[in-house]
């Protein structure tokens, strides 16, 4: 029998994808997952439950857009091999549709710095990306321009992106933008929020950094 490759993060993907519909920011089999891996990268299949998921069923693909294995890779893997070719500080991509983050997309809201642990997505805001048919290279580059010097970001009439060091910071971040989301849409209830400025998100941020918040999720 032929040794399968990367067992370990084939094992951490299929234990994400569960996680996520778990902790409620995704349903079913939509969303997906990449991680780096050698020369390449790992990315969930298309339309499979995770629950279902097999190691062998986790698609091994290459920065030029080839892929080994049965089973396709994940229709949206333009952006995960755009993100991964493009920022060489992430290791891990999610994308989800989690209720309030795809509330805010369909309106192409943003998230404002309403709230300080806006920063922890990388800036003064979460941007929202413009839209593009699913899968499509469209859709790639709008999630660059939404993503740069951002960890972050919503997709308008689609859902989320988040990055990572590893999957479980990427999963981490992920639970904590959907959280903003909900906070959002419930303070826009009451009219508009109160706005913090640029420089204590900054302030913010530079406390972060030296605290390393957020780096490790196992140390929340």
């Amino acid at each position: 029998m032929t040794a399968i490759a990367h067992l370990p993060l084939r094992r951490a993907i299929i234990e994400t994808g569960q996680a996520m519909n778990r902790l409620g920011i995704n349903q079913g089999a939509s969303g997906n997952l990449s991680v780096r891996a050698g020369d390449g990268f790992l990315i969930t299949p298309s339309s499979l439950p995770y629950d279902e998921m097999q190691v062998e069923d986790v698609v091994e693909m290459a920065f030029d857009g080839s892929w080994s294995g049965d089973r396709r890779p994940s229709s949206e893997w333009r952006f995960h091999r755009d993100i991964l070719a493009a920022r060489r500080d992430v290791e891990a991509v999610v994308h989800a549709h989690p209720t309030f983050c795809t509330v805010l997309a369909v309106h192409r809201k943003p998230i404002p710095p309403f709230h300080y642990m806006v920063a922890l997505a990388g800036g003064p805001d979460i941007r929202c990306g413009g839209y593009a048919t699913f899968g499509t290279q469209a859709l790639s580059d709008n999630a660059l321009a939404a993503l740069e010097d951002r960890t972050a970001c919503l997709l308008a009439n689609h859902g989320l992106l988040a990055l990572g060091g590893s999957l479980k910071a990427a999963l981490a971040l992920a639970v904590e933008v959907e959280t903003l989301a909900r906070q959002y849409v419930h303070a826009l209830t009451l009219g508009q929020p109160v706005i913090l400025p640029d420089e204590e998100i900054a302030r913010v941020q530079e406390k972060m950094r030296r605290m390393k918040y957020g780096q490790n999720p196992d140390e929340a």
